[in-house]
């Protein structure tokens, strides 16, 4: 109730401010958002300490809690259902309101404080629905002495105090920069200014909704027992949709910076993206789709459906009465040109949200108009899935290193052509080794170019050649060069993901007590079933020895976990990761001497983890530079010089 009330007071005082700078002063703006941030952290609070309390007078922790719940998870509970998960959002919401309530220098700042209400007016929302629909501390006159716990999945992994609060610092911190566009198109103000005050947010934006989609994926590894870690999934989809928005939006807001173009494009990016996450949280929320991360029925997917709609009709329809008069700064010379190829990168990038968009709500469309249920699998996102992924990562190897305004033949051979003949060698040497797929090899060309080309651009553009000098040059474009960070990363998850596709194995077993099955180079022998009573769960487990030669090298249990108030139990897999990759086992039977599992190799596995790291650290590294870089020492890689390709650090 706090933070409602503050989020209403503060949209009123910031939008007069905006109409009227003088009738309204700083202090007050920026009292009534540590007001929000003070309710979105006593609510969350409350709710921890309900659930950790056993409080079951509470309907949420009546709803999933439990006395034998580890304190862990009773803590990571108040964000793993619905009324929870509203909760934290607020939370995440009010952080970003107090931040840019603190980085308006005056009400003067008619750009801050229209964006400062807008972002209100997001809060006013969503504290409207926990206080009504999704309500989480309704007391029960009658209630339970014990409750049922959280979802068996969301009690059996530590993935679960990382994942979806990433998730939401990267789907709620997009309000940011919608605000300020919103803001822009209100005031008539092209320009700049509004992607410069939001670079900083749209990079923690981008960076936690990363970490969210590759922690999801390594938990959906880890605990489904599938032996997957994508299944295009529609909340899946959900979710990456916005980043594929979101990262093309980045793309093109540099060429807005450096060459005046695309405005009318990057607000209708920005608008997209925001749209797009009520739109996950919507299909999350309802029961619309089938998933396994779906939560149940409830009112609010309604109420989340109606506020999408008008955030999307009001903001679309904003953006074509006023965003026409922001357009300017010309077109790109050449497409061979790096305005050119971010230009190129953002329409694959758009494809691809929209392919995943379509095959995502093509099942729905479908059964509103005709009552018959459809669904979309695999093959269609596969098929268009991946050309479109080897186009972007073409586009994203050559076009940070092309010159703005137009590149000649020559100088993108010299750029290009020692890189790509390191990555012909690379898939070559693959070849005599045996690994013929095409997939593999042709990722692993284009990533070791895409590698090569971001050392040989170090090398080129340092101000001297030497470990010191290539310091300086990544220190000083901490922007650039996270970028060129969090694209070796992308093109190193392509290798894990060919590679554990491509080139992995499966099999299926029953096996009897005593027997063994061949398996890749092992002999799977079943010597044992194990049991262990926990104080709230049933641990059953098979004991099988891997050996090879005679020789055991590996014990591996996978296990069938039951909580004591959840009649369904959750495969639990056991997985041995190596250098060369993983190999996975699961149940899908256990019985009294009598065991069905399901083994596979997933080669180089953990490199899919190790490189989503890296995308995650590109984003932290452009994140750690200085907030305006006006005045630069080090030159803009990719800029050729008049004499060479050398760069001077004064150009």
């Amino acid at each position: 109730m706090l933070g409602l009330a503050s989020s209403v007071v503060l949209a009123w005082r910031a939008l007069r401010a905006q109409r009227r700078p003088g009738a309204v002063r700083l202090g007050q703006l920026q009292a009534l958002a540590a007001c929000v941030l003070a309710g979105g952290v006593l609510a969350q609070g409350a709710l921890i300490g309900a659930l950790v309390t056993d409080s079951f007078e509470v309907s949420y922790v009546a709803e999933t809690g439990s006395r034998t719940t580890p304190l862990f998870f009773k803590i990571t509970a108040a964000w793993s259902a619905l009324d929870g998960s509203a909760v934290l959002w607020v939370l995440v919401l009010a952080g970003f309101i107090a931040v840019v309530a603190r980085g308006i220098p005056s009400t003067t700042d008619r750009l801050g404080t229209g964006a400062l209400g807008v972002m209100a007016l997001v809060a006013v929302f969503f504290f409207g629905l926990v206080t009504t629909v999704t309500n989480p501390f309704e007391i029960l006159p009658d209630p339970p002495s014990d409750g049922p716990g959280a979802n068996p999945l969301l009690q059996n992994h530590l993935m679960v105090a990382f994942h979806p609060p990433l998730l939401y610092v990267g789907y709620v911190g997009f309000t940011v920069p919608f605000a300020f566009a919103i803001s822009a198109l209100l005031l008539g103000q092209g320009g700049v200014e509004w992607l410069r005050r939001t670079r900083r947010a749209n990079l923690v934006a981008w960076t936690g909704l990363t970490g969210g989609l590759v922690l999801g994926a390594w938990w959906s590894y880890e605990v489904l027992g599938w032996g997957g870690y994508w299944a295009w999934d529609p909340v899946e989809n959900a979710a990456l949709i916005p980043w594929l928005v979101a990262t093309a939006f980045i793309h093109s807001a540099v060429v807005q910076v450096k060459r005046g173009m695309l405005q009318l494009w990057n607000l209708i990016l920005v608008v997209s993206t925001f749209s797009l996450t009520l739109l996950g949280t919507f299909l999350t929320r309802s029961s619309v789709i089938a998933s396994v991360h779906a939560f149940t029925q409830s009112a609010v997917g309604p109420v989340l459906l109606v506020f999408f709609l008008l955030v999307t009709v009001a903001a679309f329809g904003l953006v074509a009465g006023r965003g026409a008069a922001l357009i300017g700064g010309g077109r790109p010379e050449s497409l061979a040109s790096r305005e050119g190829a971010l230009l190129v990168n953002n329409v694959l990038l758009s494809l691809y949200a929209f392919v995943v968009l379509l095959g995502t709500l093509y099942p729905v469309f479908v059964e509103v108009a005709t009552g018959q249920q459809v669904s979309v699998g695999r093959p269609f996102f596969d098929r268009l899935a991946v050309p479109l992924s080897f186009a972007l990562l073409l586009a994203m190897g050559v076009g940070p290193f092309m010159p703005y305004r137009r590149a000649s033949g020559r100088v993108l051979w010299r750029r290009v052509s020692g890189p790509l003949l390191l990555g012909s060698l690379s898939a070559a040497g693959l070849v005599l080794a045996g690994i013929t797929s095409p997939p593999v090899v042709a990722v692993v060309l284009l990533a070791v170019t895409i590698a090569a080309v971001s050392a040989r651009e170090l090398v080129v553009t340092a101000p001297w050649r030497s470990p010191r000098g290539v310091w300086r040059l990544v220190r000083g474009r901490r922007g650039y060069w996270g970028g060129q960070l969090s694209h070796i990363g992308v093109a190193l998850i392509a290798v894990a993901i060919a590679t554990s596709g491509g080139l992995g194995q499966r099999e299926s077993a029953d096996l009897e007590l005593g027997e063994s099955v061949p398996f890749a180079g092992y002999t799977v022998t079943y010597v044992q079933d194990v049991e262990r009573e926990l104080p709230d769960r049933t641990v059953r487990a098979a004991r099988l020895e891997l050996s090879r030669d005679g020789e055991v090298m590996r014990t591996m249990e996978p296990a069938l976990t039951a909580f004591g108030n959840q009649p369904q139990a959750v495969a639990t897999p056991a997985v041995w990761t190596g250098l060369s990759g993983d190999l996975y086992v699961s149940l899908t039977r256990l019985e009294d001497g009598s065991v069905s599992i399901n083994l596979s190799i997933h080669p180089l596995m953990w490199l899919m983890w190790a490189a989503g790291a890296l995308v995650m650290l590109g984003g932290i590294w452009a994140l750690s530079g200085r907030r305006v870089d006006r005045a630069r020492t080090t030159p803009e890689p990719g800029t050729p010089s008049r004499s060479s390709d050398k760069v001077s650090p004064h150009a």
